[in-house]
């Protein structure tokens, strides 16, 4: 059996090898040539380092926004355009970054995403300013969304998916604690660098990736198809600030998406991965999972603080506490998910995605909320690891890649939704 991950093709590990011919009498049989390394034999450990860093990153800036404002003189509104951006360019880009890794290669794609990062945190440390700050951030944000998707491409398999989904979760719940202490302890310039550790483990992956892409990924470059759905990931990202305008563009966009699909059928959104319905489900789970999980993440610290008098250090610990457990529970579905049907993992994905909201919207106590919260960062991160192994799996092999970046997008906007249906629901 062979699979694509995102630069050639591999042969699975359980894959019969090629006959050996019988030794000859009273000879010994030649030893087996050495196997060559395959994608999926890069570090599952060395994986997450390299797309975890992204989710510290990206919440470590939620408690730093303060004290950024007071420096630069701006106001705590105009600072959140700090995480606009962050979250606008990871969304963005992860698309792009899956095309360019198809066409090119891990080899070229992580040296120069790695570049990106070390020179956005190098603007992050000096700036002085907020355009020099949003420029150092998104420099961070575009980086790091190629080092995020070459790391999905990698992984191959529900488990290994499962560290990078597991880690990323307990590094993002990590991410406000670390920014305050690096904030108070150090400047909020060092919270805002957290995505330069993913540099640790660049000389790794590209040691041991694949060197190049086969050549029949090589397609020609749809370029307008790529800007109309830059653009209408905008407009979706955009909803939470402008409702209006943004649903409006979106709706406009998306009818223009639609032409260019019809005219370019293999183009930047193929026609092939919006016709299987494996890849189109697994998107749609994964995007409410998200939506959920980022709406809870907002609501339920907000809950426990109005209506049970909790008090910031309380809600903070016990926020901290669900989700560390959540995420970590989450790796276990994913490494026992080859052993359940795809049904089976799809119900427990749904069923307790669905429990967890209503659980938080009726719960009695303040602890089933808390409770509520952990679930859903489980099933969000381990439908994460488990839907994109399906998603990817579902279309053909040349098609991978790409449909990795659409799914990974699919759970990124989840992040701009979540906070809106939030602010609906505290409202």
């Amino acid at each position: 059996m062979t699979h694509t991950a995102g630069n050639g093709t591999f042969t699975a590990p359980d894959s019969p090898g090629p006959e050996r011919s019988a030794p000859p009498p009273g000879g010994t049989a030649p030893a087996p040539p050495r196997a060559r390394r395959q994608p999926y034999e890069v570090p599952a450990l060395l994986l997450g380092l390299l797309a975890t860093p992204a989710a510290l990153s990206a919440n470590s800036a939620t408690t730093t926004l303060p004290d950024i404002g007071e420096d630069l003189g701006v106001s705590v509104s105009s600072a959140t355009w700090i995480a606009t951006a962050f979250g606008l360019l990871m969304a963005v880009c992860t698309p792009l970054m899956a095309a360019l890794l198809k066409r090119r290669g891990v080899r070229t794609v992580v040296p120069a995403c790695a570049v990106l990062v070390a020179a956005g945190t190098l603007l992050v440390l000096v700036a002085e300013s907020m355009p020099l700050l949003i420029l150092g951030r998104g420099a961070q944000a575009i980086g790091g969304s190629g080092l995020v998707t070459t790391a999905i491409n990698l992984a191959g398999t529900p488990r290994r998916m499962g560290v990078v989904t597991a880690g990323s979760g307990i590094l993002g719940a990590l991410g406000p604690l670390a920014g305050s202490l690096l904030t108070e302890h150090v400047s909020w310039h060092a919270a805002l660098s957290l995505s330069a550790l993913a540099l640790l483990a660049v000389p790794g992956v590209i040691r041991t990736a694949p060197a190049l892409p086969e050549e029949g990924a090589r397609t020609p470059f749809d370029a307008v198809g790529a800007v109309v759905l830059m653009a209408l990931v905008s407009a979706l990202v955009f909803i939470p600030r402008f409702p209006l305008p943004a649903l409006v563009c979106a709706a406009v966009v998306a009818a223009v998406l639609v032409v260019r699909v019809r005219t370019r059928p293999d183009g930047f959104v193929p026609v092939a991965v919006l016709r299987t319905p494996v890849f189109l489900i697994a998107s749609v789970v994964v995007c409410a999972l998200s939506t959920s999980y980022f709406s809870l993440l907002y609501v339920v610290p907000r809950a426990l603080k109005d209506s049970e008098g909790w008090d910031a250090g309380l809600v903070g610990t016990g926020t901290l506490v669900a989700l560390l457990i959540g995420s970590a529970a989450s790796w276990l579905l994913a490494a026992f998910s080859t052993r359940m049907s795809r049904a089976a993992v799809l119900t427990v994905l749904l069923v307790l995605g669905v429990l967890a909201p209503v659980t938080a919207a009726v719960a009695p106590w303040a602890a089933l909320m808390l409770v509520a919260s952990g679930v859903s960062v489980f099933v969000s991160s381990s439908g994460q690891a488990t839907l994109s192994v399906y998603a990817a799996n579902s279309v053909p092999d040349g098609q991978r890649p790409t449909a990795i970046g659409l799914f990974t997008l699919c759970y990124q906007l989840g992040g701009a939704f979540g906070p809106a249906l939030a602010a609906l629901l505290v409202i």
